[in-house]
């Protein structure tokens, strides 16, 4: 080792101070989140979403087919993820990009715009999960449509904001509302007592709920229903009495 200074000072390095060191960075090792150790011991760096992470040869992808009485064609919604830290306690799949595929051109342009727009959302990484609510919340100046089963959907746009939902919960990266144990074996005991009772005929007779439920404001399902002289929701347990 070349010295082209002038010393000034100088230490001596004790062996004992050279394992405190190794120690002290050996616990910040330990104590940082972004580092984790495989069976062998061996330290790596945890792989978090961003994006400067290169696109993969091969992404594992779901495909959801979206069919509306609105169009006379089906809309195929693919969404590929991304595993980060494969083989680790760390393991995690994240949505890396989205593909709308449609024989209907009417909507062509919207549709390649706002894949574009939420891939880049997915690949810049963090909480992707606020898209769901934003697409969710587009009505359609037209008026939206029921689905089958007596769901109300506002627009097409917000029918995809569900996919990406129900996707996201098949990732783990949302959980999937339920009710508790309680609340679950209160809707199903007012939901026999109503069905015992004289059923109404309505436009929703076909739903899996019973016949005459009203639309419910919260989960937009015609399950709602009066029961104990308050109007209750058999979907997702929502009540005026509270």
């Amino acid at each position: 080792m070349k010295i082209d200074r002038k010393i000034v000072k100088y230490r001596v390095q004790k062996p004992e101070d050279k394992a405190a060191a190794e120690a002290k960075a050996s616990a910040a090792l330990a104590n940082d989140p972004d580092i984790f150790r495989d069976k062998n011991g061996k330290t790596a760096k945890v792989i978090r979403m961003h994006e400067e992470i290169k696109r993969p040869d091969v992404l594992i992808g779901s495909t959801y087919k979206i069919k509306t009485p609105v169009s006379d064609h089906a809309m195929y919604v693919t969404i590929n993820d991304i595993v980060l830290n494969e083989g680790t306690e760390y393991e995690q799949r994240r949505p890396f990009e989205v593909f709308i595929n449609s024989k209907n051109l009417d909507h062509f342009q919207w549709i390649v715009a706002l894949t574009r727009i939420i891939s880049a959302v997915f690949r810049k990484g963090g909480d992707v999960t606020f898209l769901v609510e934003e697409l969710k919340a587009v009505f359609d100046p037209r008026g939206g449509y029921w689905q089958p089963g007596g769901k109300f959907m506002p627009s097409i746009i917000a029918e995809l904001g569900h996919v990406i939902e129900k996707h996201l919960q098949t990732i783990g990266l949302m959980r999937a509302p339920k009710l508790d144990e309680h609340q679950q074996k209160l809707v199903d005991e007012k939901r026999a007592e109503f069905e015992a009772r004289a059923k109404q005929t309505d436009a929703f007779s076909k739903s899996v709920y019973p016949e005459g439920a009203q639309l419910c404001s919260k989960c937009s399902t015609a399950a709602v229903v009066m029961m104990d002289g308050c109007m209750t929701c058999l979907s997702c347990g929502d009540s005026k009495c509270g």
